[in-house]
């Protein structure tokens, strides 16, 4: 056994796990907190001397040329080795402690000056993150190693006056990789800060600091500064995630100034299972954070995180979970100073021994699995204990997590006891979390040794069955849920329906923040599979509330929309406003309302409100109503002290005349206009056009020089993501291989009416149809769709016409601007808009339907106007067969024209990827439906 393939073998001459700090020399420096101003600290990042070997073995004692590597990086992203995404499966034989013979080695140097004052300092160097171990020597002496990828490493270093060579071996694999089986890209190297502290004699080495909403305490005296610099007193002003006001606790000793941010705040449960925060119950509004960078990997800069966490803000996040690992330490200092309250998790994750045998095993109690396994305690009590040594002073955690889909067993137990321990001695009483607890007896009631019920994509139902059923009174949380995969979630109103109205459901994480992607100088994005890996999980990393680039796509504002924190309603000339923040009084925001008539905005204002959290006010507003074709609404806007727009919530007062083609055109009557048959083909001739029916395939064919492929009725779409389970059934029901079969075609009069069917090859047909086309003399079409689904078929991906045309700029009046759908439209608005095949293009890493838009009255796109009473339209550069083809967005090929959808129904967009399946409510699976929409001609006379 090579010693980093012993689970045991965990660290050497590293020191003791403590709390994140940075020295300073004076009080003025310390206060200003900036680490580049402190006389002891020394940042190593940039570039470092770097050799790759494809074998540990082929690592010479004397590396005579070197290439230059930028620290920190991965050096998947240096350009060493392939990008390696897998989600589940370990990218080699599932045989601990082993790992495989050949053993890539990435060996760093770099020279360090020690100037006489140094020399007579005691020095250390802090790896803050290295995947997934090192060895570390000096001067051509071993210093030690340490086996942790997302908790820092620190050593003591006997530097000599003048140059000193450092060297770092960074293994690809050791026996802690198999604890690191995180759904996330593999990557390898210093992949965060590299720092060095040159410190006094006699300096301390933890630094613990202690608080309730009251007092503060802390393991060396200390003196307590405001924002201002000032010596504070109580009273203190309170952190919370609304209001995160912050102390700076100064210790003093050995000419070393150590400040550590602190709020005060308190923590409790309820005897209703609520989260207290400060006696107030806390609703988290959470989503999942890997550290990710489309081109860097694991390596985030300052400026990154920041900005993810800024961007959090503006949608109204309120928590984060650290999956699956401890973050950067500089992100939880912003979530103490920006405001989100923390679920710090432990790096481990064992998932892939569900694959160890040819069966899969699931979570069994085997000994092969770390958790029931004694070798493995010391490694997983080691990563929990660094995990809360590091971050024990934060404030914003409010949850230690025990790690991730890693089974439970005697070191999950051990593990906990000693986070319990540690946090006991210290006053404090955060949550101990770990879904993975339920593995300890399934269907029974979760171990007690966890403080929380904690769930995965499970429906508020299924929650509220395990509290029914068990009596359990903690609280319950979704560490995930929503998953975001692609064109999603669509589910998010729904679970709030619920987590918002029942106190012991405390909230939840989407899954996840950000895509995982790998992207080249082009712009194009990869993704597993794309590396010629053994084993991969294809798109399912990319998986985010935004891109990887963090531009947004309708799922953000989705979320950004019901995590806002108020809510409207409107009657009898009042409008109540409820305010659905947890410490901020209405009055504390701007808001705002407009009166909308078809789309024009006819009055708005400033609101003056006024409520405390979890109250309404009720505000006067005495809306003039004036008669509407489409529909008259009115929309309340929120906005922060900076201005920015925390939320808008609409309301619709009214809908417009049910459709009356006669309200657009001049008569369906049938004079002024004649059929002609010849043949399969039926002639619509008026005074000034003339179009061309095909009887034979029952559809309309030609429309002047509008129609380039004819107004067929489908069925299908562009798979999205939230589809990849469903599309199996689909496919095995042979939706994607349908022939439309015409049983009559007739015409009487002005009108043709079609009799048919869509039918599954080799299956009985799902859908049999009338059609109506009527035609107008000023050139007008009223197509009327009457049929059902048959019983015993699967829902239906969606159900209209499509049809394609020149492109051109449109207008519309629906629910945008950006795409929604049936269970995605709390960030649309319903109103008049105007937009282009280009603008509507939404850019998923793999291809798929975008772009919808639901409860549409009316579509102006060249030369016609489609009206109707809520239909569904899509305009797209890309066909539905190449969206459903091609893998890769820098793939698709544009096929010059307009790809045009009239639908009755679009199915929702859900979270089935990983999610519960799509509720049945969204599900385009009617028994009965009448469909019709209006063609009407704008320069018909």
């Amino acid at each position: 056994m090579r010693k980093y393939e012993n689970p045991e073998f965990l660290h050497e001459g590293t020191m003791p796990p403590r709390s994140h700090y940075i020295p300073y020399g004076s009080l003025e420096a310390a206060l200003d907190g900036k680490p580049e101003n402190s006389e002891y600290y020394a940042l190593l990042s940039g570039e470092w001397d770097f050799r790759y070997f494809s074998r540990d073995i082929d690592c010479p004692e004397r590396i005579d040329s070197w290439d230059k590597v930028s620290v920190p990086s991965c050096w998947q992203s240096t350009g060493y080795e392939k990008p390696n995404y897998t989600n589940v499966k370990y990218p080699y034989p599932c045989d601990p402690p082993y790992v495989p013979d050949d053993n890539p080695l990435g060996v760093y140097r770099r020279t360090v000056f020690c100037d006489s004052a140094m020399a007579k300092r005691e020095n250390y160097i802090v790896f803050e993150g290295v995947a997934p171990c090192i060895e570390l020597y000096l001067n051509g002496e071993y210093v030690g190693y340490s086996c942790v990828s997302h908790s820092p490493s620190e050593f003591k270093l006997d530097l000599a006056e003048g140059e000193n060579e450092i060297i770092c071996k960074v293994y690809k694999w050791c026996a802690g990789s198999y604890l690191e089986d995180q759904d996330f890209f593999r990557n390898n190297g210093i992949f965060r800060d590299v720092y060095l502290l040159s410190r006094p004699v006699g300096h301390v080495h933890d630094v613990e600091v202690w608080y309730d909403d009251k007092s503060i305490g802390a393991s060396h005296g200390f003196t307590l500064y405001d924002k201002e610099g000032n010596i504070a007193n109580p009273p203190y002003t309170l952190w919370n995630a609304e209001k995160p006001y912050l102390y700076t606790a100064v210790i003093e000793k050995a000419g070393e100034f150590i400040p550590v941010k602190v709020g005060f705040r308190t923590q409790s449960v309820s005897e209703r299972g609520e989260l207290l925060i400060n006696g107030k119950s806390v609703k988290l509004k959470g989503v999942n954070h890997h550290d990710t960078h489309p081109k860097n990997g694991y390596t985030q800069t300052r400026a990154e995180i920041l900005a993810d966490l800024k961007l959090m803000k503006e949608l109204n996040i309120n928590c984060i979970r650290t999956s699956h690992y401890p973050p950067p330490p500089y992100l939880i200092e912003l979530c103490d100073e920006l405001g989100f309250y923390v679920v710090d998790e432990a790096d481990y994750e064992t998932h892939g021994f569900q694959w160890y045998t040819l069966n899969t095993a699931g979570y069994d109690k085997n000994e092969v699995w770390p958790a029931h396994n004694p070798k493995w305690q010391a490694a997983w009590v080691d990563r929990a204990e660094r995990l809360y040594a590091r971050d024990k002073n934060h404030t914003s955690v409010i949850m230690w997590s025990l790690g991730n889909e890693a089974n439970y067993g005697i070191c999950t137990e051990a593990a906990i006891a000693k986070i319990r321990e540690l946090d006991t001695k210290m006053g404090y009483h955060r949550l101990i979390h770990y879904e993975g607890a339920q593995y300890h007896e399934r269907g029974a009631i979760d171990p007690f040794s966890v403080d929380v019920v904690s769930r995965m994509y499970n429906t508020p139902e299924e929650l509220l069955e395990y509290i029914e059923k068990t009596g359990d009174k903690r609280p319950v949380f979704l560490c995930e849920y929503c998953h975001a995969m692609g064109n999603s979630p669509g589910d998010l109103r729904d679970y709030w329906e619920y987590l918002g109205k029942y106190p012991q459901l405390i909230g939840g994480c989407i899954w996840e923040w950000a895509d995982h992607v790998f992207e080249d100088d082009q712009g194009r994005r990869f993704y597993g599979g794309d590396f010629d890996e053994l084993t991969h999980d294809f798109n399912f990393c990319a998986d985010g509330l935004v891109f990887a680039d963090r531009t947004l796509k309708a799922g953000s504002l989705e979320a950004k929309q019901v995590y806002a924190p108020f809510e409207v309603e409107y009657s009898d000339n009042t409008l109540r406003i409820f305010n659905k923040f947890d410490f901020t009084d209405l009055c504390e925001i701007t808001l705002e309302y407009t009166h909308t008539i078809d789309g024009k905005t006819v009055a708005s204002g400033v609101l003056s409100a006024s409520a405390e959290p979890g109250e309404f006010c009720e505000i006067p507003l005495n809306i003039s109503h004036a008669p509407c074709h489409f529909a008259e609404s009115l929309t309340v806007f929120a906005k922060n002290s900076d201005g920015h727009e925390i939320g808008a919530k609409q309301i619709v007062l009214s809908e417009g005349e049910p459709l009356s083609v006669e309200n657009y055109s001049s008569a369906l009557a049938s004079s002024g206009v004649r059929i002609e048959q010849n043949g399969e083909y039926a002639s619509i001739i008026g005074e000034d056009f003339e179009y061309l029916f095909n009887l034979h395939y029952g559809r309309l064919e030609k429309m002047g020089d509008y129609l380039k492929a004819p107004l067929t009725l489908t069925a299908l779409r562009a798979p999205i993501d939230n589809d990849r389970k469903i599309i199996r059934v689909w496919e095995e029901e042979m939706y994607h291989i349908t022939s439309t079969k015409i049983y009559s075609a007739t015409v009487e009069a002005n009108t043709i009416t079609v009799s048919g069917a869509l039918s599954p090859l080799s299956r009985m047909p799902y859908f049999k149809f009338t059609a109506k086309y009527t035609f107008g003399a000023d050139g007008s079409v009223l197509v009327e769709l009457s049929g059902g689904l048959a019983p015993d078929h699967t829902f239906l991906p969606r159900l209209g016409f499509e049809f394609k045309t020149s492109l051109s700029d449109f207008e519309y009046f629906a629910y945008g601007p950006g795409e929604a759908y049936v269970d995605m439209h709390a960030e649309a608005r319903l109103g008049y808009y105007r937009s282009s095949p280009e603008k509507e293009y939404v850019s998923y890493v793999k291809p798929q339907e975008h772009g919808n838009h639901y409860g549409a009255k009316y579509l102006s796109l060249g030369e016609y106007e489609f009206i109707g009473n809520g239909f569904e339209f899509a305009v797209s550069e890309y066909s539905i067969e190449e969206l459903s083809t091609k893998k890769h967005a820098h793939e698709l090929v544009k096929n010059g024209l307009a790809n045009v959808r009239i639908d009755y129904k679009m199915s929702g967009i859900g979270s089935a990827s990983c999610g519960p399946k799509l509720l049945e409510k969204y599900q385009m699976n009617d028994s009965e439906m009448h469909f019709a929409f209006a063609i009407v001609r704008k320069n018909g006379k």
